[in-house]
């Protein structure tokens, strides 16, 4: 299981903003070079971000890009699907059906269940987390209550 680099380096650069004193405001080039990114990489990343309402861009001398929402009201799910989507859509299927315009197993699908249970359980995480708590500690915080799926019990013999 994969996040894309754009998800990677998207959150980064929301992060970089994230940091800012309130009134501050971080150009692209500025961010560019924190990040080891390219401007123009940096620049379409900060366009998703600012489409998806994330960040504001004010232009001028003293422009720059600064958070659209508090940290704290800004779930790192919303930024990872507005960046890439997710591991598992609706569309999963047809996007994974080797040379057929519809999988063979379509109809009665043993893989499907497993992509659904690990869409909810990374869900699950990534909703409840805010570039609040990413700024906070740069150690994740243990995933306490929450029952991210049952395993069901085999059989014996």
């Amino acid at each position: 299981m994969k996040f894309s680099a754009q998800e990677e380096y998207g959150l980064r650069c929301l992060l970089q903003i994230a940091r800012l004193m309130p009134g501050d405001s971080m150009t692209i080039p500025q961010i560019s070079e924190v990040e080891a990114l390219s401007q123009t990489h940096v620049a379409k990343l900060l366009m998703i971000l600012r489409k998806e309402g994330f960040v504001r861009a004010t232009r001028g001398q003293l422009g720059g890009y600064t958070l659209a929402r508090a940290p704290e009201e800004i779930p790192v799910g919303a930024v990872l699907a507005a960046l890439g989507g997710k591991l598992y859509d609706d569309d999963f299927c047809n996007r994974h059906a080797g040379q057929n315009a519809l999988c063979t197993h379509a109809i009665d699908c043993s893989v499907r269940s497993l992509w659904q249970v690990i869409q909810g359980a990374v869900d699950q995480v990534v909703d409840r987390i805010t570039l609040a708590d990413l700024l906070a500690s740069e150690t994740p915080k243990p995933v306490s209550n929450v029952t991210l799926f049952a395993v069901p019990q085999r059989a014996t013999r």
